[in-house]
């Protein structure tokens, strides 16, 4: 998107009282009233208008966006849009196995549940196991888990 503001338009023009007087007294000899906008104004007031990117005839040179840098600080960094573009391939297959360790071992642990239901001690240790698998699987069994564990290469 750009914007073009009327070349005509003069930033230094300064009128005098006596012209600021004189337009006001041809508006009002011409008719118009006091809360129409004066002939004068029209012609110091800037126009703009909006020309799409498309129709422009100039051109971005690219395109800038804020990031961080590897110690957090914000830094500006430039993206050409003539560069080629890379192609990456992203692995979750280190995430999904570590998911996948996790689930047998919650399958492990609810059978020696069952099969040690006589001895409450040992039924209290293998369900604050359990419950630890479970809350580590919650953890990892996510979207944004995988995503941030993605490896990825060219």
């Amino acid at each position: 998107m750009s914007m073009r503001i009327n070349e005509n338009y003069n930033l230094y023009k300064t009128d005098s009282a006596e012209e600021l007087k004189a337009g006001q007294k041809k508006a009002e000899e011409s008719g118009k009233g006091k809360n129409d906008v004066n002939a004068a104004d029209k012609t110091n007031a800037p126009e703009a208008e909006y020309i799409s990117s498309e129709k422009s005839e100039v051109k971005p040179s690219g395109l800038y966006r804020v990031g961080k840098d590897e110690n957090g600080n914000r830094k500006l960094y430039y993206d050409n849009p003539k560069k080629p573009a890379e192609k990456c391939t992203a692995d979750t297959d280190k995430v999904d196995k570590e998911i996948e360790k996790l689930k047998e071992k919650k399958k492990q642990l609810e059978q020696e549940i069952k099969s040690a239901s006589e001895d409450e001690d040992k039924v209290r240790k293998l369900e604050k196991k359990l419950d630890q698998v479970e809350s580590e699987l919650n953890q990892k069994d996510n979207d944004t888990y995988r995503r941030q564990h993605t490896s990825f290469s060219r």
